[in-house]
């Protein structure tokens, strides 16, 4: 079972080894410029946001998130096919909007799958998750050799290659049945009712975000700065090979702290992150700075994974991680990415500056519902 999960994250990595460093790149090849490349990927995010949850509460309804998944996958390798033809602003965003919603909505899907077999103790999440996190760092690395110097559809067709095989991936997705939720407003009413977890989410949201100046422009703005693409695909692996520690070594670490820590850790390595990357493209601190994508990233996901999965019901469970994943890693980022093509286009690396106030207002947020999960408990 542990494998058959391992192999659907490490094939979905695949896939975002290539978009992450390298999609604002083909963007700009079909004649985009930096607002422009934001607008776009944002778009993508607001529909993701917005679907998510609907898509996940039809697996709650019915039971069986990884039967949901495989359609979900082959309509992913579908559309991308749609930016094939497509040039400039309008026709990026028709492709984008549908590419976006299908294919980033099996990450959701594939936690709560993931977090039904943690709670049945089969598995631990860290162990299988980091099979992504590795193909990340191997893909990412080797892509930017690659890629070195072809022409830049051919970023586009590995993208299509490793959705192809995510899509087969989700056939071997093991069985998930769940008692099934036949009240629509269930779900969300579980999520509404505790404001913990409002509170937190708000606070992940905000951490996660703070990534869109990064996501988007990290890669375009080291190329300015005379780094080669083989670099650039080092600093974003060893970002991911940190991840990778934390993944490996989480479940004997949620055992001594609570979910709520992790993200008090992710919000401070943040504010040091952003504010480090406002001032300097220098390789050696690029190189420090990015193993603090542990904290930033792997902490903040690992925190929303496990503080849900602790308060709300497994009868909600795909729910729950999707509307999570639609606050922390949708809206969210899809309003902190927009404004940082605007911001990127107007200051270039200063943008990281409104990151790490992001970060402080994230770690304002975890503080308070620390606070309120202890004056609950002690009641």
């Amino acid at each position: 079972m542990a494998i058959r999960i391992s192999f659907f994250y490490a094939s979905l990595f695949l896939v975002i080894g290539v978009m992450l460093p390298f999609w604002p790149v083909w963007l700009e090849s079909r004649g985009l410029g930096p607002a422009q490349i934001g607008l776009v990927m944002a778009a993508g995010m607001w529909v993701r946001a917005l679907s998510n949850p609907l898509l996940a509460q039809f697996a709650d309804r019915y039971g069986r998130p990884d039967r949901l998944m495989i359609f979900i996958a082959w309509a992913g390798l579908i559309v991308h096919f749609l930016f094939l033809p497509a040039h400039g602003f309008w026709a990026l965003l028709a492709a984008s909007i549908p590419a976006t919603m299908f294919l980033f909505a099996l990450m959701p899907l594939g936690d709560a799958v993931t977090m039904l077999k943690v709670r049945e103790g089969d598995i631990d999440y860290g162990r299988v998750r980091l099979w992504g996190s590795l193909t990340f760092i191997l893909t990412a690395s080797f892509s930017g050799f690659f890629l070195q110097g072809r022409h830049p559809d051919s970023i586009l067709w590995l993208i299509i290659s490793f959705v192809g095989l995510t899509v087969l991936s989700c056939h071997f997705l093991p069985r998930s049945d769940t008692s099934g939720n036949r009240d629509f407003f269930a779900p969300i009413k579980a999520v509404l009712a505790s404001r913990p977890v409002l509170i937190f989410m708000l606070g992940a949201a905000l951490v996660q975000s703070s990534h869109g100046v990064l996501y988007g422009f990290a890669t375009l703005h080291w190329r300015q700065a005379g780094i080669p693409d083989s670099v650039i695909g080092a600093l974003w692996a060893e970002g991911v090979i940190a991840e990778i520690i934390l993944f490996a070594i989480s479940g004997s670490l949620l055992k001594r702290l609570k979910p709520i820590h992790f993200l008090i850790m992710a919000a401070t390595a943040g504010i040091i992150r952003w504010l480090i990357l406002a001032e300097t493209s220098a390789i050696p601190v690029l190189i420090f700075v990015q193993s603090l994508h542990a904290f930033t990233f792997g902490a903040t996901h690992l925190a929303g994974l496990h503080f849900i999965a602790r308060m709300i019901p497994a009868k909600y469970a795909a729910t729950a991680q999707s509307i999570y994943s639609s606050t922390a890693v949708g809206g969210a980022m899809a309003l902190s990415t927009m404004f940082a093509g605007i911001l990127y286009e107007k200051f270039s690396s200063g943008a990281y500056f409104a990151m790490a106030l992001m970060c402080t207002a994230g770690l304002l947020a975890a503080l308070w519902a620390l606070r309120i999960s202890r004056r609950i408990s002690s009641d």
